[in-house]
């Protein structure tokens, strides 16, 4: 614990709208007293910054790493769902999160995994039921039931998940909602059923009548998924209901900014400063009642000091009055942990990615730019000896997914659009929800080397090019690496750079290609089991007409 010292500088007084020169004396982890005075150092100092919805697992790093690069933005605290390490590990899973970020001055505070697995239609490494749930609610290191994706089980009434809700609501801990589209009166009775945020909002007017319906709303920004230019007119009009989040972020663009980029960018497009700090920093603690102080008497000292309110280049981070970074530093030591993995599948061949041209149109899944939802077009595609074969003048590739949990399993094979691939193929055990093998090529020999490279290291992002083969391995659960996070950044850039010297036009190839097995979210995708339509919750076939596409 930190002895006494000063902090000096202009106080931003968020929830009394002032700003004025203060001393602020910390001991023992907790903040004395502000006292305002005459003159201070022109920075300014107010509650650090919290990611109000983060997957920790999509940095690529174990929660210790992504807290020694958060902090150097100003995020001293994360609502964390461990949702994909519990998909593939369960509750061993969820334990090592826990374990590793308690290892660290840095505030995480994880949910019960309320999706495991996140639906019948894809195979899973772990089941979590409602049993399990009430074990973890009734734990103090767990606040929240994380995001119910299975809005239509909410609305069905299904016991299952009537039963996760009611432990949360029985020991007073919020419910995470996740309904992507969802309106009118089934928002209604999906929000009266317990769901108190959502991060899902695409559209404006979706955002803003989950929020008159008493929603908080997280804007979302993540590396992928980009919402906030759509929804940020919405503080405006509901500012206590509004939270910033980043959902699935990657190594490179966490090492670049956090919650901060996102400070900047609202008080950029005119957004009055309390407003946009109070969705940064307040909003929340007092949504998720967290163990974060808030610069008040007695409260922990968790703020950060930064250049202008302009920019918000982050001076120093302070937790429980501990200083964790400055001036782009971290102060926070590494960590060492035992690799838990969940990872039994055998190599394939080219073979094993066939895919038989039946006539007429298929359907072809459209991958779509910095969003998670897709779209289905329905166009003639080329073939050879009655097999379908890639168009690249139409960038229409073929995709698939790999079960890694069972041996001798065959891929699913479908056709996918906008990856931009010219040669070679990507791959990724990171595949929301359930992380099997995804891999996306212009001939099946390319898809087969960039998914054996993963198979070989039992988790990792590959590449491959028509001479070279790369991988990032993960041998976290085949979704995090325990190297420096630092290291593992700039690994990652490498690798992304040279997925986009295949042609790939993505601004982040392997997060888009992670979700294009989202079955959640529609409105088609593709798992281990075969080509699924998002929005009848059935499967669907590559050729055919089937009802919903």
């Amino acid at each position: 614990m930190s002895s006494a010292f000063m902090v000096r500088g202009k106080f931003v007084d968020i929830e009394n709208r002032k700003i004025f020169p203060v001393e602020i004396l910390v001991s023992e982890g907790k903040i004395v007293n502000l006292n305002q005075v005459s003159s201070a150092p022109n920075r300014y100092i107010f509650p650090g910054f919290i990611d109000s919805h983060v997957h920790i697992e999509s940095s690529l790093l174990i929660p210790s790493e992504f807290a020694r690069l958060a902090t150097l933005h100003g995020t001293v605290a994360t609502v964390s769902d461990p949702h994909e390490i519990a998909n593939v590990c369960g509750l061993e899973g969820v334990e090592f999160m826990i374990k590793n970020g308690n290892q660290t001055p840095f505030k995480f505070f994880f949910g019960a995994p309320s999706c495991v697995p996140a639906t019948s239609f894809e195979t899973a490494g772990a089941v979590i039921d409602s049993d399990a749930i009430a074990t973890l609610l009734k734990r103090n290191d767990i606040h929240y039931l994380a995001e119910m994706m299975n809005w239509p089980g909410v609305l069905s009434g299904d016991e299952e998940v009537k039963k996760k809700i009611a432990w949360a609501k029985k020991l007073n801990k919020p419910v995470d909602g996740h309904a992507p589209g969802l309106t009118g009166v089934n928002a209604e009775k999906y929000i009266k059923a317990g769901m108190s945020t959502d991060h899902e909002c695409v559209y404006l007017e979706e955002a803003r009548h989950k929020a008159k319906l008493g929603m908080k709303i997280a804007i979302r920004e993540g590396s992928a998924a980009k919402n906030f230019d759509a929804l940020i007119d919405l503080l405006d009009e509901y500012p206590d209901q509004i939270m910033f989040c980043s959902d699935d972020k990657h190594p490179d663009s966490l090492l670049e900014g956090h919650i901060n980029q996102l400070a900047a960018r609202a008080v950029r497009k005119g957004k009055d400063l309390f407003q946009v700090l109070r969705a940064c920093c307040i909003t929340p603690v007092k949504h998720y009642n967290l163990d974060v102080g808030l610069l008040k008497p007695n409260d922990a000292a968790d703020f950060i000091v930064v250049e202008d309110l302009i920019n918000f280049n982050v001076l120093e981070t302070y937790i429980s009055g501990e200083l964790v970074a400055k001036e782009g530093k971290t102060k926070i030591s590494p960590v060492t942990c035992s690799p838990i993995n969940n990872f039994n599948t055998n190599k394939v061949k080219a073979k094993d990615f066939e895919l038989i041209h039946e006539g007429g149109k298929a359907k072809v899944i459209q991958a779509l730019d910095s969003q998670l939802i897709t779209s289905t077009l329905m166009t003639e595609v080329p073939s050879l000896d009655g097999k379908v074969v890639s168009d690249l003048e139409k960038d229409i590739l073929k995709i698939a997914v790999i079960n890694r949990y069972q041996p001798n399993s065959k891929p699913a094979v479908a056709l996918v659009k906008n990856f931009g691939l010219q040669n070679g193929a990507i791959g990724s055990s990171v595949a929301h929800d359930s992380h099997n093998i995804i891999v996306v090529g212009t001939s099946d020999e390319q898809m087969a080397r960039a998914a054996n490279l993963i198979i070989e290291n039992k988790g990792g992002l590959s590449v491959v090019n028509l001479r070279e083969s790369f991988v990032l391995g993960l041998k976290i659960a085949g979704l995090m690496s325990d190297a420096d996070g630092f290291v593992v950044a700039k690994d990652y850039i490498d690798i992304d750079i040279k997925a986009k010297e295949l042609g790939c036009t993505l601004l982040s190839p392997y997060m888009t290609l992670s979700f294009m097995a989202l079955l959640v979210i529609p409105q088609i995708k593709l798992s281990d089991k075969g080509l699924f339509d998002c929005d009848f919750f059935m499967f669907t076939n590559v050729f055919g007409q089937e009802k919903g596409i």
